[in-house]
């Protein structure tokens, strides 16, 4: 347990400047999608914002990825929405604690691992996909309300202004690294632009427009429900699904930052710290979360790499509810959407689009479905899912064409099969269609140097090819299975019977290291 405790890593070395003035741009990005995601569950800004606050504060000091920043997100806000609708927001506080509860319990299984098995074609498409959403996102800031509440294009002057100062802020993110890295391009595009919509009384769309983000400190409070069975039966779908879109999202955002990082980050303890983060959040009046890929990247692209930044972003959004409102109330949205819109241009995997016609045709579809799902059905868990199921079958089937059989008689007249790879449930027609059972001499020998008999599809292949040569009066040998192979057959002997001759022991890889 003592990798959970090990909080900092006092030997990295930190840029203390990068580290505050990265956490500051994240806190200031932070106020619009918080309060945006709260809206689209149906909650209050402040429920948004306080779980930006405590999800990203706990998981800067526990999680297994530093620099990555969480919070409240698009991808739990479209789980809870039906919940908060029909029975209210207590059912989701209590939703997302047991969905902590979970996510811990996952940590401490060590499942976190699994998310090795995600092909990179899949990452493709949810970057892709990911990429789009935050940018089409986007495009509501060009919207305004009528007197009925319904959302129109701006026009005339308005929409002039908006597009002017969304270009400007691009502009600048864009080339202001190339003058200077004193401070981050983001921070400083935010600051010009809200200086000369302030100082020049510009109008335009301002964060006070969306919602008031004026509050106190969170509130500890214990949902109110009834602890009975009927209460447990209707959170807890919600809960298991939160969980698992939480640590999907949040241990592919961890993947992608290890790869701009060059490290490594722990998926296991990041699962443990997420939860852990939920659990709090939901006694502390927040609607739960995961980490924000898009935060993440500004976070990232601004130079931060240590733990401070997640700090600093989290304690000074609490400052900004409890003591700057008025301040930050009055930031122009344009320079928030230009920043995210630079998020999203950075995000989108260019270099993948160049490879679609050198890249087999099946990696090219999981890219495309990967990001589509993602885009229309805003369910990242379900994108991805996908994606591995399709990879899953594509490798099952390359694979069940690649069993191939060496056939030769020696000097005694007996036949050896020499087969050559994996016997599974998708290779077992190709195995039977190598033997000619009827033509065979009256003794046969597979020979699995070569192979190797991985699930219960090829056990019951090994039992149909034996009755075959028995029912014809010949004998069947199976030579040089593997240790685990002919594990496989003991524990399957009360439905099959086979003559197994001559078996090395082999190695057979294991996690654990001797």
């Amino acid at each position: 347990m003592r990798q959970y405790f090990h909080l900092f890593d006092l030997s990295q070395k930190v840029n203390y400047k990068n580290e505050i003035l990265s956490g500051l741009t994240v806190a200031l990005a932070l106020v619009p999608e918080a309060i945006a995601f709260a809206l689209i569950a149906g909650l209050s800004p402040l429920t948004g914002l306080y779980a930006a606050f405590t999800i990203g504060l706990i998981t800067s000091i526990l999680g297994g990825r530093p620099g990555m920043i969480s919070g409240a997100t698009g991808a739990i806000a479209v789980v809870i929405v039906a919940l908060a609708k029909s029975h209210g927001v207590e059912y989701i506080f209590a939703t997302v604690v047991l969905a902590g509860i979970i996510q811990i319990l996952a940590g401490l299984l060590r499942l976190g691992k699994f998310i090795r098995l995600v092909p990179h074609p899949v990452m493709f498409g949810f970057v892709n996909g990911l990429a789009l959403v935050i940018f089409l996102s986007q495009l509501d800031q060009f919207k305004m309300q009528d007197a009925t509440g319904v959302l129109h294009w701006m026009t005339g002057n308005t929409l002039l202004v908006m597009v002017g100062l969304v270009l400007l802020t691009m502009f600048i993110i864009w080339g202001l690294p190339k003058i200077t890295k004193v401070i981050p391009a983001s921070l400083a595009a935010i600051l010009v632009v809200s200086g000369l919509v302030i100082g020049f009384g510009i109008e335009t769309k301002t964060v006070g427009d969306i919602a008031s983000i004026q509050g106190g400190f969170p509130p500890f409070h214990i949902p109110v429900i009834p602890f009975t069975w009927e209460s447990l039966q209707i959170i807890f779908p919600y809960a298991l699904i939160v969980a698992g879109v939480g640590l999907i999202e949040s241990l592919l955002t961890l993947n992608l930052i290890d790869e701009i990082t060059e490290t490594r980050g722990r998926s296991n303890k990041e699962c443990v710290a997420q939860g852990a983060a939920n659990v709090i959040t939901g006694f502390f009046s927040g609607m739960g979360g995961c980490a924000m890929i898009g935060q993440s990247l500004i976070n990232i692209s601004a130079g931060a790499r240590a733990r401070l930044s997640g700090i600093v972003a989290s304690v000074m959004l609490l400052m900004f509810i409890m003591f700057g409102a008025p301040l930050i109330e009055q930031l122009p949205m344009a320079a928030l959407t230009g920043l995210m819109i630079m998020v999203a241009i950075g995000t989108f995997e260019w270099a993948s689009l160049k490879t679609f016609g050198k890249m087999p045709k099946s990696d090219v579809l999981v890219i495309v479905i990967v990001a589509l799902v993602t885009v229309f059905l805003h369910n990242l868990a379900l994108a991805v899912l996908i994606g591995v199921v399709i990879a899953a079958l594509v490798f099952a089937w390359e694979n069940a064409k690649r069993i191939r059989a060496r056939k030769y008689v020696d000097d005694k007249g007996i036949k050896h099969y020499e087969i050559f790879g994996p016997l599974f449930f998708g290779s077992v027609t190709a195995f039977n269609e190598k033997f000619d059972v009827l033509n065979d001499p009256d003794e046969v020998i597979i020979d699995f140097a070569e192979s190797r008999v991985t699930d219960m599809s090829g056990i019951e292949a090994l039992n149909k090819i034996t009755e075959r040569y028995q029912k014809a009066g010949k004998k069947l040998h199976l030579k040089h299975l593997s240790a685990d192979c002919r594990q496989l057959l003991k524990n399957a002997e009360s439905i099959i019977d086979v003559n197994i001759i001559e078996d090395p022991t082999y190695r057979v890889a294991v996690d654990k290291l001797v």
